[in-house]
């Protein structure tokens, strides 16, 4: 890795971060991608083993396969010493616990975004404080830093050089307002160091607008002309399990920000949900996993921003959501139904199903899945190919877990 760096001429930009790492990445690379030459990996190559891969395009082999590693450190040899037809290789890095995201310094990036400092596997980190201090690590080794001083605590930054995006504050360099939202996307005013300008984007909510302004930024920060940064903005499309919109039975609307789970996350898509118009809106929402001592204050701080002036319904997947999210909800006034299994909370929402309804999903990994509660909504069960997670390896995963048929697919 550090020898690609130093025989070829091309950009890092890495994206960390307590929340939001794999959207910011994707936005920044389609967006890059339509006028750079832009390496990248979709889905979650974020820790010490797999990032060095994504800059030779590699796919994660088995950690014992000792012939398939042999074949990559050959065929890295080999791309070292050829043309890089790369301009940029973008990168989300990771940590699981203290020290890691100091493993990345070999990286040497040139741009680093700061997505948010918010509780991350609190079983290791414990304090807020502790999870600043492995982000905020990311300021010994990067050429420039991009913070989101929306979800960037200001006494983290005290002292240090950065520059920030918001959606809440004109003082940053990059900012975004939104003029016009609903359920297709919505039309975001940018300023920038290089001028304003609008455009229309379809990621939904704050957190759709924050990836589109870090995109924006990075964008400029390499110096892609306005212009381009404003079409291509129009052009980035959702991802799966991210403020994905796909058509439900019953002609309803299911948000699918299924891919995982945090307060700032949920809360968001909340957000969205509580401004469609609709004459019914339910919440598909699943524990949220990884937060250790937090994890009864996560689910308790979610369960409180549930609006029953907003909501019909809130239906929980998983023992941490029924535990303290429902409770809290309940306590706001929500009618609430808790599940263990996500098919058995699909079930139930399919049977109260309203037309034209609106619903939200939202949830965690292991013991939620919160998009296998929305195959039976689809309106098309060929759309389930568009959900997250829906390879063999996790297919195996949560046929153990809940007691389904390999591959199993309700039928509407």
């Amino acid at each position: 890795m550090q020898r690609l760096r130093k025989r070829h001429n091309f950009k890092v930009v890495a994206v960390a971060g307590s929340v939001g790492k794999t959207s910011t990445k994707l936005a920044i690379a389609d967006l890059l991608g339509q006028s750079l030459r832009v390496r990248h990996q979709t889905g979650n190559y974020n820790d010490r083993v797999t990032v060095p891969l994504v800059f030779f395009g590699h796919n994660e082999p088995n950690i014992l396969n000792v012939f398939a590693w042999l074949k990559i450190f050959r065929a890295n040899a080999g791309a070292i010493k050829a043309d890089y037809p790369f301009d940029v290789v973008v990168v989300e890095i990771g940590t699981d616990g203290p020290g890691f995201m100091a493993d990345f310094a070999y990286i040497r990036p040139d741009i680093v975004i700061l997505t948010a400092i918010s509780p991350e596997h609190m079983e290791f980190f414990k304090t807020l404080d502790a999870v600043a201090a492995e982000e905020l690590a990311i300021f010994d080794y990067s050429r420039r830093v991009l913070v989101n001083v929306d979800d960037v605590a200001g006494k983290y930054l005290t002292g240090r050089t950065f520059e920030g995006y918001s959606l809440n504050t004109k003082q940053a360099n990059y900012f975004a307002s939104a003029q016009e939202q609903n359920l297709q996307g919505q039309t975001l005013q940018f300023t920038i160091p290089t001028g304003s300008f609008t455009a229309q984007v379809s990621y939904l909510g704050q957190q759709g607008a924050k990836f589109a302004l870090a995109a924006a930024a990075a964008a400029d920060m390499l110096d892609v002309e306005q212009a381009s940064i404003t079409k291509g903005l129009a052009k980035l499309r959702h991802f799966a399990g991210r403020m994905q919109v796909l058509p439900g039975i019953e002609n309803s609307t299911l948000i699918d920000d299924t891919y995982n789970a945090s307060p700032i996350a949920v809360k968001a898509a909340l957000d969205v949900l509580y401004a469609a118009k609709t004459s019914q809106r339910i919440a598909i929402l699943g524990s949220m996993n990884e937060l250790g001592d937090y994890s009864q204050q996560a689910h308790e701080e979610v369960g409180t921003y549930c609006d029953p002036a907003k909501l019909d319904v809130v239906v929980t997947i998983g023992r941490d959501a029924e535990q303290w999210l429902a409770p809290a909800a309940k306590k706001q006034g929500c009618a609430v139904k808790t599940f263990t299994s996500p098919y058995d909370a699909g079930a139930y929402v399919e049977s109260i199903l309203k037309k034209e309804a609106v619903i939200l999903a939202k949830g965690s990994q292991n013991g939620v899945f919160a998009e296998e509660a929305l195959k039976l909504l689809l309106a098309n069960s060929a759309d389930a190919a568009k959900l997250v997670r829906q390879s063999n390896y996790w297919l195996k995963i949560k046929s153990h877990q809940f007691g389904k048929p390999f591959g199993f697919l309700p039928k509407n």
